[in-house]
């Protein structure tokens, strides 16, 4: 039930830590930790500060659908999980501005019944469904070269837009209301940063699993939301400590062969609530 470093041969052998960079999963894993984490910083600060955790739950659990899907006419389920996820996220996206009394009951239904298509999917797929764990509790350790290169090119896109609409952004996130007086096409980029949120959301799939993709995406950002209140640094402080977590985490998985999503979740978890007892110390 998702990766665990021991599984692999001669592994808890080895005496020197370092060793085990020379394997090309090991790498893979690292290299797809730091970029999930670049991905979840940035997005999981617009999350936060926005406040549509929520939201964002849904577009998660309502994306094993497309999973379901995708085992049902045997094709690829990641990009089922892909094809599901955008849908929904417009889906919710939508009703949150047009029913906003009932918007939370409407997203948890869509939710639900996502997983409920997905759970059907999957009971009238023929067959032993060899990898459907690593969906629910992620599989940092067999993240193949294609999910890498994907990661990539949502990293770059994510970074230029950020970059490219940050004051949109900026006052779409702390002030929706004068954006719309000012003209700003508010549906618009909305559309286009839940549609990020949905991809940074299956692509943390691998990471730490559909069960788990949540902590991922929000710690990190909440965390940094406590230290400054910039929108910029909190998106760079928060994929720095994404990447700390998944590095810390994947340590902690080699050195007593568990599995590597939940340790990554758990040391996340303890940082937060250091940082909260701090904070309250204070």
């Amino acid at each position: 039930m998702g990766s665990r470093i021991g599984f692999f041969p001669n592994m808890t052998n080895m005496n020197n830590l370092t060793s085990i960079f020379q394997y090309p999963f090991i790498q893979h894993a690292l290299l797809a930790g730091l970029l999930v984490s670049i991905a979840c910083g940035i997005i999981g600060c617009y999350v936060v500060v926005k406040r549509i955790v929520f939201l964002s739950g849904g577009i998660a659990h309502a994306a094993y659908g497309g999973i379901g899907l995708g085992y049902f006419l045997h094709f690829n389920p990641f990009f089922g999980a892909i094809f599901f996820s955008l849908f929904t996220s417009l889906l919710m996206g939508t009703i949150e501005k047009k029913a906003k009394q009932r918007s939370d009951t409407v997203i948890g239904v869509i939710w639900s019944v996502g997983m409920a298509i997905g759970i059907i999917l999957i009971d009238l797929t023929k067959g032993y469904k060899t990898d459907l764990m690593s969906y629910l509790f992620g599989s940092i350790l067999t993240v193949p070269v294609i999910d890498l290169w994907i990661m990539v090119v949502l990293n770059i896109v994510i970074i230029l837009l950020i970059a490219k609409f940050y004051r949109v952004i900026l006052s779409i996130t702390f002030d929706e209301s004068y954006a719309i007086t000012q003209n700003v096409p508010v549906n618009l980029i909305e559309s286009i940063l839940l549609c990020l949120t949905a991809l940074t959301i299956v692509l943390a799939m691998r990471i730490v699993g559909l069960i788990l993709v949540m902590a991922m995406l929000t710690i990190p950002a909440s965390i940094a939301g406590e230290f400054t209140k910039d929108l910029r640094k909190m998106m760079g402080i928060a994929s720095l400590l994404g990447i700390c977590f998944t590095c810390i985490g994947l340590w902690i998985s080699y050195q007593f062969n568990l599995t590597a999503g939940a340790c990554i979740i758990l040391v996340s978890a303890i940082a937060y609530s250091g940082v909260l007892l701090l904070k309250k110390k204070a």
